[in-house]
């Protein structure tokens, strides 16, 4: 359960869980999500590798809630503090991709990974 994320950033520490909690609004209100896809890429910086993907699940597609899980697979061989870029995209029933992490356009998020004492 150890983790953060900011508008920038999402660190982990290295095998443990973590879920990302994500609730989908409009400025008119709650955003259905029904039939939407959730995913999520951790990539190297350097060469654009991709180190892992992950699926979203729709908690509850009405009221727009989903969650993305972290495993502890997923970061047990990554470096610590390696130079990782992160974000996350919805793709909704009629097509459309929207890339709603980080927030800022011109932005990609940091992944960092950090260390774990007790295995």
């Amino acid at each position: 359960m150890v983790g953060k994320i900011m508008p920038q950033l999402i660190e982990v520490r290295q095998g443990d869980n973590f879920t990302i909690q994500l609730q989908f609004q409009t400025e008119d209100g709650l955003l259905d999500i029904t039939d939407a896809e959730l995913k999520m890429q951790v990539r190297n910086r350097e060469d654009n590798q991709v180190l892992f993907t992950k699926t979203g699940v729709i908690d509850d597609a009405v009221k727009g809630k989903a969650h993305l899980a972290i495993l502890p697979t997923d970061t047990k061989n990554l470096a610590i503090d390696g130079d990782y870029v992160t974000d996350i995209q919805v793709l909704f029933a009629n097509g459309e991709i929207h890339t709603v992490y980080p927030g800022d356009v011109s932005k990609v998020a940091s992944f960092i990974v950090s260390r774990n004492v007790t295995e």
